[in-house]
């Protein structure tokens, strides 16, 4: 789950993060007040979206007075954000973060993650603030450095120190960039964070470490850990699609292609997206109905995946253990049935009852067809989809 940079860092200021005074508003005519109220010789108007990459498409602007802050707001408020995270679609702007200016001396890039091979957490950092981390990493990956963190020690004195000279930074900074660090340790940790992005974490002319940008990303197994999270979500930045699903407890993400794919576990998910590029084809979207689907779970993924126009052919990829191909047979069936199915669908099973799924399939006297296999499936979808793309 994502939220906003301004939720972000109301809950890191809570933990004990600095972050730069500022305030949300929804509307342009309160912009002049909230940047009033700062106190500041400069303000900063951000976008509030869930993509990064702002500043360039002109969503960070910085005002000289409460006045050009509200005609920033006028402009920004209700305009359609391209950054090169949202794709050509871009994402319309519904509120504003009215923050103060500081008086920036560096900018760093500080993150924390889960790194799934060392089973722990790693502290991600650079002196290359400011900039897409990606790039740094494919340009000059000796620039980040990286310090895992044991789950059962926590974070250390000397993970502090190694960040803190890493990055070259005056020994006399070494108190407020440990606290600093720690403190954003102690909020990956209690939030059940999955992602902690400052990018950048700015030092100031006082000889502060300030999060003047923050992105966080909650583990979504974690969330019944976390109601108060709830409200947070804003679902005006997510697709409609992924939010339906969402509601069925389906895994569904929207992709540019037109092979439909609808499968059960994300390893056998992300193999039949590799198999359908390997025969040529562009799969749609992933959708993992998972393990234990109903027959109800799978009409409704069914019928999630044709809502997107882009889907020329289905490829149903199952792998019947705990959810028996018949199961899964029927509810595509009664699906296609009751969306009156146009388009073709290529369906291969294996497992628990597959001989009687697949005769449910047969005699459906619908337009499957039955594959014998996962090579053999995704060769038929793409050209039912119309070839190679």
């Amino acid at each position: 789950m994502k939220i906003h940079e301004y939720q972000a860092k109301a809950i890191l200021a809570k933990l004990g993060v600095p972050v730069p005074r500022g305030q949300v508003i929804f509307k342009a005519d309160d912009a002049p007040a909230a940047a009033g109220r700062l106190g500041a010789k400069i303000v900063v108007v951000k976008a509030q979206i869930h993509a990064g990459g702002r500043g360039k498409a002109g969503g960070v602007k910085i005002a000289r007075s409460p006045e050009e802050a509200g005609s920033f707001a006028k402009n920004m408020l209700g305009m359609k954000l391209v950054t090169a995270q949202t794709g050509e679609e871009g994402r319309i702007v519904r509120r504003l973060l009215i923050e103060e200016g500081l008086d920036i001396q560096r900018e760093l890039y500080l993150s924390i993650l889960v790194d799934r091979v060392a089973g722990a957490p790693v502290v991600m950092a650079s002196a290359s603030g400011g900039m897409e981390i990606e790039e740094v990493a494919k340009s000059r990956p000796e620039a980040i450095l990286r310090e895992t963190i044991r789950p059962e020690t926590g974070f250390e004195p000397y993970h502090a120190r190694k960040i803190v000279f890493g990055l070259g930074l005056k020994r006399e900074l070494l108190a407020a960039a440990s606290k600093f660090l720690e403190s954003l340790y102690r909020a990956f940790i209690a939030t059940d964070a999955s992602l902690l992005e400052i990018n950048p974490c700015v030092v100031t002319g006082d000889g502060r470490l300030v999060a003047l940008d923050a992105k966080v990303n909650f583990d979504d197994n974690a969330l019944f850990r976390h109601p108060e999270y709830a409200e947070l979500r804003d679902l005006d930045e997510e697709t409609p699609l992924e939010v339906e699903a969402s509601n069925y407890k389906l895994n569904y993400i929207k992709l540019d292609g037109n092979v439909g794919c609808m499968v059960n576990g994300a390893g056998l998910a992300m193999a039949t997206m590799d198999i359908i590029k390997l025969a040529g084809g562009s799969p749609a979207n992933f959708l993992d109905v998972g393990g234990g689907a109903s027959e109800e779970q799978v009409k409704n993924a069914f019928r999630i995946l044709l809502s997107d126009r882009a889907v020329k052919a289905v490829f149903v990829n199952i792998f019947g253990g705990i959810l028996r191909c018949d199961v899964l047979a029927s509810g595509v069936v009664n699906a296609a049935k009751e969306l009156q199915l146009e388009i073709p669908v290529v369906v291969r099973m294996e497992g628990t009852n597959v001989k009687r799924g697949q005769q449910i399939l047969r005699d459906s006297g619908l337009n499957f067809t039955v594959a014998e296999g996962m090579k053999d499936g995704a060769e038929k979808v793409v050209a039912l989809a119309g070839g190679a793309r």
